[in-house]
């Protein structure tokens, strides 16, 4: 680990290193082990980790499907376990590994607050772009209309989105905060936030030409951002922001003093093991921030990656299983690409009649600190929702962002992944359309489902991953041919 300072992963007792690893394979059998012994026993022999994680994830949903107890218990003891494990090593010349909540010890200076304000009219009308233009009223239900036909999302993501356009005074989000944590992530809902004329407190890196993006973003809107700002003479742009894998405790002193109910959203990302550290960062101020103001008074915001293991309710297996069978033109190719790829090609997506199936559409270059920093946000959400606090965890579509272009290989893919009955949606779609869920989901309470799989699947927008005639997977090095040559 290259900055072994903040929230780190824990030493590794045999080799005195921080081993992602060994506290990925740890928290896995940790969260197993009350639900499913023998998964729990496999994950702790994995010896191949980096490459064999995969059906130790899709056990974590596997083993939770047995009954709502099970699941939730996965989730407590997962998080649990990262909770103990993963450490808190303070600035150069301190003392050594601290427990992660020795992170809220008071120490330096406390961050001001300055509050920058748009200028523009709130937009009381819900609008999505898609293929350069707004679609709104009418427009925008045949659009919903189509991609539930299509495949695209789940009927009741439509149902969701109606509702906020039958109620356009629900985009007034002035009774409460809206903390973005990622105030900059392309798919967070920061800007349509402004636009609907909500107050948002913003953390991101302290990066001045971040700042001046985001205030220059704001000022054109109609709605404020308040943001974190250090002691100093320097411009304002020059001093705001807070890290939260290093600053975790002075972020988290500055979102408890908010003002009133407040929405925590997470829309963090980082590459490699850094995306564990700074979502276990957000996790241990989230916690933080309830036990000061009251689970009453907060609720929690999650985007969930399409890229994982999701158990998917029968009709998107049965969707699945007609385009498989309606697919006459792949019908030639099928056979002798399966038999000359040893059956690793264009298999299918589901066995027939699975209710409910269980969609694994993991893209393995993203590896398993990517997979185990998702999965830690799905864990709370269902902890959270059993507590009885409200929780917007919704799946967003695979979408054309910037960290997913720069792998050449996924941009490939998802350049040809139409061919297989995928949409990537642009990220304006995207964010927009989650901006909405979003929406819905606080004014109507986000009410619990009867098991807590189909609260994950519920106003899913899986971009046709989960009714694509084939696994994903199998599909992919196909798609990014097609994608190289078409962009050729």
């Amino acid at each position: 680990m290259s900055d072994p300072t903040g929230v780190v992963f824990p030493l590794e007792a045999s080799s005195q290193r921080r081993s992602t690893t060994a506290t990925g394979r740890a928290v896995v059998a940790d969260a197993l082990r009350a639900v499913d012994p023998v998964g729990a026993a496999s994950a702790e022999r994995e010896t191949n980790w980096r490459q064999g994680y995969l059906p130790h994830f899709r056990r974590l949903v596997e083993a939770g499907l047995v009954s709502p107890a099970a699941a939730r218990t996965i989730a407590r003891d997962g998080l649990t376990s990262l909770h103990e494990r993963m450490r808190w090593m303070g600035p150069e010349g301190t003392e050594g590994d601290q427990p992660l909540m020795s992170a809220f010890a008071p120490e330096g200076d406390a961050l001001g607050s300055h509050t920058f304000t748009g200028e523009g009219v709130p937009d009381r009308t819900l609008s999505i772009p898609d293929a350069g233009e707004r679609l709104s009223g009418d427009r925008l239900r045949r659009r919903l209309d189509v991609w539930v036909e299509t495949g695209m999302i789940e009927p009741s993501c439509a149902a969701a989105v109606n509702l906020v356009i039958d109620n356009p005074d629900w985009l007034d989000l002035r009774d409460r905060t809206v903390v973005v944590l990622g105030a900059a992530a392309e798919m967070g809902p920061l800007r349509s936030l402004l636009r609907w004329g909500a107050d948002v407190a913003a953390v991101d890196l302290p990066r001045k030409e971040l700042w001046d993006r985001l205030v220059g973003d704001t000022r054109k809107l109609a709605g404020s951002i308040t943001v974190p700002v250090r002691p100093g003479d320097d411009p304002v742009t020059a001093r705001s922001g807070g890290d939260l894998v290093h600053d975790l405790g002075s972020v988290t002193r500055w979102v408890s003093q908010v003002d009133g109910p407040v929405v925590i959203g997470n829309y963090v990302y980082a590459d490699g093991e850094t995306n564990v550290r700074v979502s276990m960062a957000v996790d241990a101020l989230t916690r933080r921030v309830v036990e000061q103001k009251g689970r009453g008074e907060v609720a929690l915001a999650f985007l969930a990656t399409p890229t994982d293991v999701f158990a998917v309710p029968g009709t998107a297996v049965d969707r699945s299983v007609a385009n498989y069978a309606a697919r006459r033109t792949s019908k030639v190719l099928r056979v002798p690409l399966r038999t000359i790829s040893g059956g690793r090609l264009l298999r299918r997506n589901y066995v027939p009649g699975q209710n409910p199936g269980i969609n694994d559409s993991v893209v393995l270059q993203q590896g398993p600190n990517y997979l185990l920093a998702k999965r830690l946000q799905r864990w709370r959400a269902t902890t959270y929702r059993e507590e009885g606090g409200v929780v917007s965890l919704n799946v967003a579509p695979p979408t054309r962002t910037r960290s997913v272009l720069k792998n050449r290989v996924l941009a490939a893919a998802y350049a040809g992944a139409h061919r297989f009955g995928i949409e990537v949606f642009e990220p304006g779609t995207a964010n927009t359309l989650m901006a909405a869920l979003l929406v819905h989901d606080l004014r109507t309470g986000s009410p619990a489902q009867p098991q807590p799989w189909q609260d994950e699947a519920h106003e899913a927008a899986h971009g046709g991953l989960w009714t694509s005639s084939y696994d994903p997977r199998s599909a992919l090095g196909l798609a990014a041919l097609l994608g190289l040559a078409s962009a050729r």
